[in-house]
């Protein structure tokens, strides 16, 4: 009896994708930065920028100059080439637990001359280590609890005074989450809607605060 075929959430969920690496080149437009890139099987929307990260894409404000920035779940990295385009002087962490998926992004980087772009597993971004600027289409369906989890990882990562943007499907529930993350975050944050567009919301998260410059100290 053959083994039944995975369904394409399981091998973009999967770390190691057991269908064929066949490479595909395409050309896309960033925030205005055309770029080339290549896509495999086992990743995340592998034909085309999909609408949500379109959304995010769109709507998004400017990034700062400088910083740390992360992307947060990055597929062949859509949103991670275009924080290093907006952003050259900043520094662009992308993460994924796919490896194919690192492994697109990382050449995707290369391809488009993005220097400051770092990829590879949680394990590899520094500990300790915090964001000015988080972006995400968070992976939904792995489920609530491990949503969850994922996200109270890195949004306490936000440095003072940061800010996330998530994009989340409304009929997936993108509102409720709003409300679990304002109160499992806590008083030192804000959580809202920054933008709706195509059955989409745009969830802003702010760290609120500044760091007093030369002492590592949080004001509030």
């Amino acid at each position: 009896m053959s083994a039944q075929p995975k369904t394409p959430n399981q091998q973009y969920f999967t770390a190691s994708p057991d269908s064929r690496d066949v490479r595909k080149r395409m050309e896309v437009t960033l925030r205005g930065h055309e770029v080339q890139v290549e896509t495999s099987n086992g990743v995340f929307s592998q034909h085309r920028v999909d609408l949500g990260t379109s959304v995010l894409l769109r709507h998004a404000p400017m990034p700062p100059d400088h910083g740390d920035f992360l992307d947060l779940g990055c597929g062949w990295g859509a949103l991670t080439l275009a924080l290093a385009k907006e952003s050259p002087e900043a520094t662009v962490h992308a993460v994924d637990v796919n490896e194919r998926a690192i492994e697109l992004t990382e050449r995707n980087a290369e391809l488009n001359h993005c220097a400051n772009v770092h990829v590879g597993e949680a394990a590899d971004v520094p500990a300790g280590l915090e964001f000015e600027l988080i972006w995400s289409n968070p992976p939904i369906r792995i489920g609530k609890e491990a949503l969850h989890a994922l996200l109270l990882e890195w949004l306490p990562r936000l440095a003072a005074d940061g800010h996330a943007y998530l994009v989340v499907q409304r009929n997936l529930g993108s509102d409720s989450l709003m409300t679990w993350l304002a109160g499992a975050l806590g008083d030192g944050y804000t959580v809202g809607k920054y933008a709706s567009s195509k059955g989409y919301r745009v969830i802003e998260v702010h760290r609120l605060g500044w760091a007093m410059p030369g002492t590592g100290m949080t004001i509030r």
